[in-house]
């Protein structure tokens, strides 16, 4: 044991730590500074041990600086390059969302279809629409209710015939024994809200409603009706393009036979009460027709 160490273990103080390589040489300050305030806390009754530990100290600090490395230079650290955005005007644009084909809409699933409804942009009423309004019921329903385009509360709701609509069209079904919740489905053939320049309802183009239609004709294929029950006169001209409509009479489209009627909320208005005794004698037709 060195001399040094010996006098160190006296007085209690742990082994003499050594610098690491590398260590900055401002760390001997420390130690210099750990000497003088070993000095003054030593008691008078052992001054004379102190001029010895200042001895050894002194020798301490002559070996660290002989031992200590020479400061490492200092790589220098390049200047933080500018906040430069040009990269991103010369990017490419991200790529437009992929529209389905026609044939690619018709191997959807529900979920798959109510997707792609909800991005759907095959014609300019994504531009304008506030949300998409999907069918909704039974998707396993005997019985397809279907309107021609969604009303502005349709389009909010996000929900096919809601509020008063709803409620007539349910109490319309019961008064001829079918469970609106059990065995009815009910969609539009557009699932967007047509508007003009002015923001107001209008009738949808040929364009619009060719574009929509893949969507009806798979919900018509998954849903497999027995009964179609158009609502309003937009709806019975709008199932088979071309064709005139004519209540009182039954249609067919596919498998299923289509009824037409009076859509629930100008059934609502009527005052006079003629539609609404109208609309239950198409009622009648449809459940005749449908059997059961």
């Amino acid at each position: 044991m060195s001399r040094s160490a010996v006098f160190l273990d006296e007085m209690g103080v742990g082994p003499l730590w050594r610098l690491r390589q590398g260590a900055a040489p401002e760390a001997v300050d420390i130690v210099v500074e750990a000497a003088v305030e070993v000095e003054v806390a030593v008691a008078e009754p052992v001054a004379e041990a102190v001029e010895a530990v200042t001895e050894v100290i002194a020798e301490v600090v002559a070996e660290v600086r002989v031992e200590a490395p020479a400061a490492v230079a200092a790589t220098p650290v390049p200047a933080a390059a500018p906040d430069d955005t040009a990269w991103f005007d010369d990017a490419p644009a991200p790529a437009p969302v992929k529209q389905l084909s026609d044939a690619d809409i018709a191997a959807l699933d529900w979920d798959g279809l109510a997707v792609a409804v909800s991005k759907c942009a095959r014609c300019d009423l994504c531009r304008t629409r506030k949300g998409v309004v999907m069918g909704r019921g039974d998707r396993q329903g005997d019985w397809l209710m279907l309107a021609s385009s969604p009303s502005r509360l349709e389009e909010r709701e996000g929900r096919a015939l809601p509020g008063e609509q709803g409620k007539l069209l349910d109490n319309m079904l019961k008064a001829i024994a079918v469970d609106a919740g059990r065995d009815v489905y009910i969609t539009h053939l557009l699932k967007c809200r047509p508007l003009d320049a002015a923001g107001q309802e209008r009738l949808p183009t040929e364009a619009e409603s060719a574009a929509c239609r893949p969507y009806f004709e798979r919900e018509l294929a998954l849903l497999l009706p027995r009964t179609i029950l158009t609502l309003g006169s937009m709806a019975a001209a709008g199932i088979n393009p071309g064709e005139k409509p004519v209540r009182g009479k039954v249609r067919q489209l596919g498998n299923a036979s289509v009824i037409a009627t009076f859509h629930p909320e100008m059934l609502l208005q009527d005052e006079t009460g003629k539609a609404k005794a109208r609309a239950w004698a198409d009622l009648c037709l449809a459940k005749s027709t449908h059997g059961g």
